[in-house]
């Protein structure tokens, strides 16, 4: 059985579902989702992510955690922990960047939260020096000072859309017809946790939501508040969700994202600010990735990485410092978040 049929029949039994369900079968179903069966990252995947473009991405974020770490007192046990690892490139090179800072290393617990069984192998490989422990979820995570990082996690979180109606919503959801995966709309109904949006949409407006965001934050920045630590979250989206961005990715190209559940990437544009909005304790701090990146150094690291490179590598390196950066690029549409201790410094990168 393929997942389209596993769903259309789960569709026939019980009716439509919203987009957040069907996201998390294509995504997560045991057997059949598109994580839990195959390794989606690189050329030969499906995407790339900033860790997978450039080293000097992950050596920059491993340099501002650990200077956040030294800011709040080099704490001489704590969490470094990575949501959705992919291949265990990010955390690979945070750990190469900090092996000089005196004590960063012995201190440190690597603690990956990783739903792939896949990946988990792929890390596995990628980081068998450092004895990593995956979870589940943040919340197994041991009870100490964390540093903490998330590149494109929460942008593969469930969504559920709805389409403003008069005074109330109409929500998305996955229907059948004549064999086929469709979309529908529910009937109208109201919708509490969508009062703030009345007054900024008008009917037939579509918006976002992602019920996982905020259980996950409220963990992760519980955590920083009781034993101290940071967070880095960097995903791709706007300040408020406006529009359908849910999309569909198989070979580095754009599909429909009904036509082969489980054969393609779910991904959504994050909601920034949904997620400050989600944070109970710590500070936060939003910053474009280019900014973050260039207050860093990238371009000083990139000039120096140069010297060592001429021709089709050379040009391949240029590139990858442009894609990072440039506003056209990632530099603005990604964006990074800084979640920090009240009264404490945010970790290098973000604004002062």
């Amino acid at each position: 059985m393929t997942l389209k049929d596993h769903i259309l029949a789960r569709i026939a039994a019980n009716g439509p579902i919203s987009v957040a369900n069907y996201m998390a079968d294509c995504l997560l179903h045991p057997t059949l989702g598109y994580y839990t069966t195959q390794d989606p990252l690189g050329a030969a995947g499906d995407f790339t992510t900033a860790p997978e473009i450039s080293q000097m991405f992950g050596e920059l974020i491993g340099l501002s955690l650990a200077q956040s770490w030294i800011d709040q007192g080099a704490p001489d046990r704590f969490v470094l922990a990575e949501l959705g690892p992919g291949r265990g490139t990010l955390m690979a090179d945070i750990l190469r960047a900090t092996k000089g800072v005196s004590g960063f290393h012995a201190a440190a617990q690597i603690h990956l939260i990783e739903a792939s069984p896949v990946l988990r192998e792929t890390q596995a490989k990628a980081l068998d020096q450092y004895d990593p422990t995956w979870h589940d979820t943040v919340a197994t995570l041991p009870d100490m000072p964390i540093f903490l990082v998330a590149n494109e996690f929460f942008d593969a979180l469930p969504i559920r859309q709805f389409v403003r109606d008069g005074s109330g919503w109409r929500e998305r959801h996955v229907g059948a017809k004549g064999g086929n995966l469709v979309f529908g709309l529910a009937q109208n109904s109201p919708q509490p946790a969508l009062a703030h949006r009345v007054d900024d949409t008008k009917d037939g407006d579509l918006i976002e939501d992602c019920p996982a965001l905020a259980p996950i934050l409220s963990e992760i920045t519980a955590r920083i508040e009781a034993n101290s630590g940071a967070a880095l979250i960097i995903d791709y989206g706007d300040w408020r969700s406006l529009g359908d961005t849910l999309q569909a990715l198989q070979k580095h190209a754009s599909v429909d994202p009904l036509t082969e559940p489980g054969c393609a990437d779910l991904t959504a544009h994050v909601d920034f600010e949904a997620i400050c909005s989600a944070l109970v304790c710590a500070h936060s701090r939003v910053t474009p990735q280019g900014v973050f990146l260039e207050r860093l150094g990238i371009t000083q690291r990139a000039q120096f990485l140069a010297q060592a490179l001429s021709g089709t590598a050379l040009d391949q390196h240029i590139a990858a410092h442009r894609r990072l950066t440039h506003p056209e690029e990632m530099g603005n549409l990604f964006k990074v978040v800084g979640l920090y201790p009240k009264g404490k410094t945010p970790p290098p990168g973000l604004d002062p």
